[in-house]
Parts: C-alpha cells; sequence; structure tokens
C-alpha cells in the first residue's frame, strides 16, 4: 500500500544563463522577448541539470516527507530517461509506469537570469503516449492519487485512472497546468468527478471555471461546487482555500526568489503532505508555502525540497506567513 501516487510527465531540466551582450530584450505587442542573434555563438555563465516535470517533481516531494510513494508516466529508453529512472530510485519512488523501447523522454532548457524570470524550451518526448494498457491497475493500491497534466493520450488514461480512484473510493488531488484547465470543467469532468483536493493558480481557476471574473470569492464558490476542497495561489497575493463553509486566506511577506520552477508543484505537494499528515487547512496552508518558498529560493524543481521534520518545524514560525478565515 503506497501513501500517495503521483500520474504526471517526466524530463530533464537544464538551467542556463549567459550575461552575454549579444542578447536583448525587446518590446513586442506589449510583452517583453528574448532576442538571439541568428547564427551566434552565445557563451554561458551557469549551468544546472536535473529532473522535472509535474509527475516526478511532486513524487520527489512526497518521499522526501517521508510518505511511500511511487509515480506513473511514460519514458523512453534513451540517456534521459535512465537519468530520470536512476534518480526515482535515489529518491526511493516506484515507478509504475511503462519504458517504451527507443523513445525518448522529456527535455527542457530554461534560460534564466534575464529580467528575474526564465524562457522555456520544451520538448515533450513520449510523455503525451501513455495508454491505459502501459499501467497495471491491480498495483494501484494507495491512499491518495495526485495528479498532475498529461496531454494527448496521456489525458484520457489520467481520466481512466480517475475514475478508478473514484471506483475504489481512492481520493484524488489534481494540480492542472494552464494547457490542461484551458479545457474547462465540462471536458475535465471525468478527474473533477473524482476529485477531492483542487489546487491551481488564479489563471488556471478562470480557464477551468470558464469565468472572467478576477474575484476570488467567485471562483472558489463555482469550482468547490464540484470539489470539495479548492486552493487558489495568486503569487505576491498569497493562496486561498475554501471548504464550503469557510474561506482561508495566507498572505505573505517579502521572500527571496532566485527561480520559480516547480514552486506550483510544491505548493499543492505541500498542502496534499498536511492532509496526509492528518493537518487542518490553516497548516497545510502554511506546509504547501514552506515547500515552494524553500524551492524558489534555489534554482531547480527540487531543490531543497523538506523532508517532513522540517516541513514541521517550518510551519511553527510566526514569521512563515499570516492565515485568517470567514464564511463566504
Amino acid at each position: 500500500m503506497f501513501d500517495v501516487i503521483t500520474v504526471g510527465s517526466a524530463s530533464v531540466d537544464v538551467f542556463v544563463s549567459s550575461k552575454s551582450k549579444s542578447i536583448e530584450l525587446l518590446k513586442k505587442n506589449k510583452k517583453e522577448e528574448v532576442c538571439f542573434p541568428i547564427g551566434a555563438k552565445i557563451l554561458l555563465d551557469y549551468m544546472h541539470q536535473d529532473i522535472g516535470g509535474g509527475g516526478t517533481n511532486s513524487a520527489v516531494a512526497f518521499s522526501r516527507m517521508g510518505f511511500k510513494t511511487a509515480w506513473i508516466g511514460k519514458i523512453g529508453t534513451d540517456m534521459n530517461s535512465r537519468h530520470v529512472l536512476d534518480q526515482i530510485k535515489d529518491e526511493k519512488i516506484k515507478f509504475l509506469g511503462k519504458i517504451k523501447k527507443g523513445a525518448s523522454t522529456g527535455f527542457s532548457v530554461l534560460i534564466i537570469g534575464i529580467e528575474k524570470d526564465r524562457t522555456i524550451l520544451a520538448y515533450k518526448g513520449i510523455n503525451d503516449y501513455l495508454k491505459k494498457s502501459d499501467i497495471n491497475f491491480n498495483k494501484l493500491k494507495t491512499r491518495w492519487f495526485y495528479m498532475g497534466s498529461m496531454l494527448g493520450e496521456s489525458f484520457k488514461t489520467s481520466e481512466k485512472i480517475a475514475q478508478y480512484a473514484k471506483k475504489n473510493k481512492i481520493p484524488l488531488a489534481f494540480n492542472p497546468s494552464l494547457y490542461v484547465a484551458k479545457k474547462g470543467f465540462k471536458k475535465l469532468s471525468k478527474i473533477l468527478d473524482a476529485c477531492h483536493l483542487l489546487v491551481l493558480n488564479k489563471e488556471e481557476a478562470k480557464e477551468v471555471a470558464k469565468s472572467k471574473s478576477n474575484n476570488v470569492d467567485v471562483l472558489l464558490k463555482k469550482l468547490q461546487s464540484i470539489v470539495p476542497l479548492v486552493v487558489i495561489t495568486d503569487g505576491k497575493k498569497g493562496a486561498f482555500a475554501y471548504n464550503g463553509t469557510e474561506k482561508y486566506t495566507l498572505r505573505v511577506g517579502r521572500q527571496k526568489i532566485v527561480e520559480t520552477t516547480g514552486a506550483g508543484d510544491s505548493f499543492a505537494s505541500g498542502f496534499l503532505s498536511g492532509i496526509i499528515l492528518g493537518l487542518n487547512i490553516e497548516d497545510c496552508l502554511r506546509m504547501g508555502y514552506a515547500e515552494a518558498s524553500s524551492v524558489i529560493k534555489y534554482i531547480g524543481a527540487k531543490e531543497k525540497l523538506l523532508n517532513k521534520t522540517q516541513a514541521l518545524k517550518a510551519i511553527k514560525s510566526k514569521n512563515l506567513c499570516k492565515i485568517s478565515k470567514k464564511r463566504i
């Protein structure tokens, strides 16, 4: 029996930065664009490599918290695939997915250090091709499922896993990224029907709810009518949770931000970790924030993820964040 099984993508992430004067920022249609001269060879000042993807990011977070963890995804047999498998083995995570001979796993190049933001060049690889037949459902014995974003055939398989969870009365947490959120609640209904916890940012919440409202209360109420517990993050404004009775608001102070990749995964994983540990909603919010605020101080989605002792110590700090609640 696992404590949590994660479902989602895997990749090898390479973070690079350069101080070359050849790189320019140009404004176009009110947006800033990073420009590289054609034919140029640009020297890098920094490089960092790690595995990424929502499936492995969350799995590592849960495993480091001390939970018995498994991951469902699809990878290939190239060098990057072997790197992913080696690292999740080192992190004591059981792989319950499929290895496709001759295929390549995901790969991303993240250009960082430009106006304190990053540009991502992403190759999905085999991530979008997880089939129902790739999964042995007899092995999916767990206390929780945690579902990240999957596209293509993998999205259809995610729906099958959600239906399995509902049939077997296993609670499911869902953390969709923007490109999945854009499907809206109707196309996501098979997953949302099985969902007990929905964690997403404000932009994603508007897409799932198919709402143009910027009012968090409106979004929380609409989504909570579908899912028992909803958490919406809103950058520097903090995060909000709603269980149908009370709205919980987490406010944060100034924080050190080096690089934000994995912040959403770490927050959602931290929040669910709190639920698994039997904490109340306030402390679940604190734990999610503690995880995210630790990760964004470093480069990489898995750097400095907290263990159980560190997380429980962090949420007791009076300086971590402020939380209030009210009925809405």
